[in-house]
């Protein structure tokens, strides 16, 4: 599997559970900032695959 696709799944799970545990705020920042820097490698990845 590869390693941007663990990190989104990380990050959604993050999420998910931030918004179900309120008192867990940190959880959804954690979350969104994985989800950001997968999103980045995944298209710095593909970038570097078709040149």
């Amino acid at each position: 599997m590869p390693t941007w696709l663990i990190l989104i799944i990380i990050g959604a799970v993050l999420l998910i559970v931030g918004v179900a545990v309120e008192a867990a705020k940190i959880l959804i920042w954690i979350g969104i900032a994985v989800l950001v820097v997968s999103l980045i490698l995944g298209l710095l990845r593909r970038g570097k695959a078709r040149v």
